[in-house]
This record gives C-alpha cells, structure tokens and sequence, in this order.
C-alpha cells in the first residue's frame, strides 16, 4: 500500500506539472529533477514561509545570498576535502550501490515499527488506562526489539567513529542484510566515497580546481564578520540563506528525496559559548512547530537523536517524517560549537572573534544550526496533501490539500460559458486580483472538470462567474477542502481571499 501510494504521488507530481525528470526527451539524468509551473510556485510559497518566519520575524536574524563558487581552501579549513565521505558498498550480484550505515540503520527501523506495533496493540486493548511509558518498560516483546536496537546501535557507531571499514561490513553480514534489490548477501568490502563535485577554473586564477559546494553554511561561516561589523549585530543573532548544493549521492532514488543537484534552507544562530544547549533546545521547539504549523498530523514527525556526532557538533537531532518508505530526515538542527569559525580563523590567518561589551573580552562564538531540504519539504508538503477522497454515489476526487498560503494558486477564475459576456467579466476580476495573489484563469471544458483540475493542483478556492453575476455583480466561491459555494458580491472577494489564503495566518501560529 506504501509503495502504491508513493508511486500515486510521484505520476501526479507529473501529471499536474510539479516535477518533471530532467532532460526527460533524452531518457533523463538519474537523481536530477526540474519542477514544473505549478512545482516552481509551491517551491517557492515553501522557501518563501520559511524566509518570513526566520527573517521577518526575529529582529536578530538577517539573510545573504553567497555564492556557489567558494575559494577552495574554504572546503579544506571545513573538512570537506579529507572527510566529506560516506562509506560505500556494492551487491556483487545486482551490482547495485548502498550506503553501509543507510542499510543498517533500515534494518534498525523494521526493530523500530515492531515496537511501534506492540504500542498500537496496547492502545488497542486497554484504551485509556493505557500506560504507554510504562509498557515500552516492561514489555518483553518491546524490550527485546529495544535491546537489539541498541545492540546493532552501538555496534554502527563505534564503527564509524573509528572509520573501522571491515567492522562495518562484518555487521552488515552478521545480521545477514540482503540486497533490496537481487535478495543477495553477496557484498563488497566497504569503502569511503567523497561527495564533492569537482570542477576547473581559469588555470590564471593560481587555484585551478574548484568545487561545487555540497552545503550552504559554509558561505554563512566566511561572512559571519562582514555580517556583525556592518549590521552592527549582538550576540545572539542569526544568519539565514537559501540555495543550491550539490552531492555526488551514492543512493540517489525516492525520486526529490535525495537528488544530487538539491536546495538548501539554512540559518546559523551564533551564540556565547556556553549557553549553546539552550538554544539548541530553543530552536528544536521553534523548527517543530514550524513543521506542524502546515498541517501535517503530528505523529507524522518525530525527533531522532543521532547515533554518531558529526566532528563539529556536541549535539544534534533530526526531525523526520513518516514518507511511504518510512521514517526519513527533513531537517537537521545541530550545535556546531565553535569549530567551523576557528577553522577559517586558522585557514585564512584572519581573526573572526566576536567583541563582548558585557564581558569586555573578544571569543569565538559557537553556532546553533537549522538546516532544512527545501526540496524534501516539498515532497513532505506533496505526499501529505493527496488525498483521495468519496464522494459518494460511487465518484470519488483527487484533491491537493495544500497549505492555502503555499499551495500554486490562491484562486482559479471560471467563466461559466465562453460567451455572452462573462469571459469578459471574468477576465476583469482576473486582472484585479492578480495585483495581490497568484490567480489562475481558464474557460475550457465544463464547470465540474475545471474544479477536479484546480482540486488536483490544490487551488483554495475557485471564482465562478455565469450570467447572475452579469446582472447582480456577484459570483460564486467554491472552496475545495468542503466543497461549500457560497454567492458573494465582486467587491467581497479580494477580502475573503485575504482571510483564506494569507500567509499571515501561518506566520501567527508560530507567534503562540
């Protein structure tokens, strides 16, 4: 059923024009999508919310665009050139590649889901009186799939932080993991695979190879002085920036999941060593009710700790949703500590400490991150959406059920008939409102297939204009979560519209 569905949201993300393989007339390019007319604007609603809810509303966050090409010693002084790896392995048999960690971690999740189901049977038979906390304790069942968990938990990590290659085939093979392809446990030795893409500049430029960045912050980390010195910016504060990166994935598949050209929505919160756990547990409840500000049923989002700190950080949590394939990260929300300021204090020989006026002493400030895929929010936002709903009588509708704020369109205007008159009216309104909001105009086939068209794109409400309106100077409102119509007069409608679709409302919730 999982499989099904997923395959049903990624034909309508085509169908509708959402996203679209790449370079498709020439068979495609693997992990490499475009997005389409309606795509580029639900794109584009998301990183718009996100910049507004970062920017707009902290006086103490502002933005900045870098750039892609960055000098090469800035990937260096990172740790990207010697350790932006991931250790690979290859099935002799499908010839298929897999990331070690990713396929034993997949195995931990089926222990995950077992408990999840001893949970929902508990649920199930005591009702209220359940004691959830106290059965995830002392259920055998539970407790064995816990205690494997953590057996296979512990095993990974002391392997990857010991880069010890052999220990991790050695586990991969000792819980007998098969390929998800050919069913073989025909492995390969496991080895490292650097993510970087590589590219040359004019010889001229005395450094002649470059990369593609595989992040954005590091383009934060290099401006944080010109940031706080022109901006005249106090601790704390932040710096948000939205852009492209680029991984040379191993595993690129689940269609805009895991691309290797993909979008960044970063924002890194500088602070006074030694109050960074605060604020990294500041902004795990701010980016959490985010996520749930859309919508989206909470128990589709969890917290996952991370089993191995990254080098930089002294804390980390992923927040995931529940995808047809499982639980998987959309976000990241680390405490980088002082180590990416220090490094490019050390590789560039330029001082980037922070004057306290307070303390009348200068230091590195450490770093609080919240890193989110953008692409990935938009498959969270697609997969979520779809819906299929009965009608009864035995008809049933496709419908998107998009944030009104961020879905395509904001409203589709609909001339009854293609004549006496109301394309003309209708193409007024049209002109009118497209002024404030993203507004969509079409006059082909009947009434009943244009709202199952907007229904599918996930349009709030559609405008109908027939001939009452001619006379009366009124139209219909038809909203596509409850299908109600309602008659309102012509100069109503931008009002209504302000009420249904503003993006305020979102921005409000994250005021409470």
């Amino acid at each position: 059923m999982s499989e099904e569905r997923f395959k049903n949201v990624i034909s309508h993300a085509k169908e509708y024009g959402f996203v679209f393989q790449s370079s498709e007339i020439y068979d495609g390019l693997a992990a490499v999508y475009d997005y389409g007319q309606t795509g580029v604007m639900l794109k584009k609603n998301i990183r718009e919310y996100w910049w507004q809810s970062m920017v707009q509303l902290h006086e103490n966050i502002v933005g900045i665009d870098a750039a892609i090409f960055m000098h090469p010693k800035t990937w260096k002084a990172s740790g990207h050139v010697d350790g932006f790896n991931d250790p690979m392995i290859d099935n002799k048999d499908s010839k298929k590649r897999y990331r070690a960690d990713v396929l034993i971690e997949e195995y931990i999740e089926k222990y995950v889901q077992k408990i999840e189901k001893e949970v929902a049977k508990g649920i199930k038979r005591f009702g209220d009186d359940f004691d959830e906390e106290q059965f995830r304790k002392t259920n055998p069942n539970v407790l064995r799939s816990q205690n494997k968990i953590d057996e296979v938990n512990d095993r990974m990590k002391t392997a990857l932080e010991a880069g010890d290659l052999d220990g991790l085939k050695q586990l991969i093979l000792d819980l007998e993991i098969a390929c998800p392809i050919s069913g073989s446990k025909n492995w390969t030795d496991v080895r490292q695979f650097n993510l970087m893409y590589s590219t040359q500049m004019s010889a001229t430029d005395g450094e002649s190879q470059i990369y593609l960045r595989p992040e954005t912050a590091q383009g934060i980390f290099v401006n944080y002085l010109n940031v706080q010195k022109t901006g005249r910016m106090k601790l704390p504060f932040g710096i948000a920036q939205t852009g492209k990166a680029f991984r040379n994935e191993i595993i690129a598949r689940q269609f805009i999941m895991r691309m290797k050209e993909f979008e960044q929505m970063e924002m890194q919160f500088f602070v006074q060593p030694g109050t960074e756990k605060d604020w990294f547990a500041y902004w795990k409840d701010q980016r959490i009710k985010w996520h749930q500000s859309l919508g989206v049923a909470p128990e589709n989002y969890r917290f996952h700790d991370h089993v191995k700190l990254a080098h930089y950080a002294n804390a980390a949590v992923d927040i995931e949703y529940n995808f047809p394939f499982g639980f998987k990260e959309v976000e990241g929300i680390h405490s980088r500590t002082d180590f990416d300021l220090k490094q490019h204090q050390e590789f560039s020989g330029k001082k980037l400490q922070y004057f306290d006026p307070e303390r009348n002493e200068s230091y590195v400030p450490y770093v609080v991150e919240t890193s989110i895929g953008l692409d990935r929010m938009f498959l969270v936002l697609l997969t979520d959406a779809l819906k299929e709903e009965d009608l009864g009588e035995g008809q049933t509708r496709t419908v998107l059920q998009l944030p009104p704020a961020l879905a395509p369109y904001q409203c589709a205007i609909l001339p009854l008939v293609k004549k006496d008159g109301l394309p003309e009216m209708a193409d007024t309104i049209f002109k009118k409102l497209r002024l404030k909001y993203n507004c969509f105009y079409e006059e082909k086939d009947s009434i009943g297939k244009r709202y199952r068209r907007q229904d599918a794109i996930g349009t709030p409400v559609c405008i109908t204009v027939d001939h009452e309106s001619l006379e009366n100077n009124d139209v219909t409102l038809r909203f596509r979560d409850s299908m109600e119509q309602r008659r309102v007069k012509i100069d109503e409608i931008s009002a209504i519209l302000e009420k249904e679709v503003s993006m305020s409302h979102l921005l409000e919730k994250l005021l409470d």
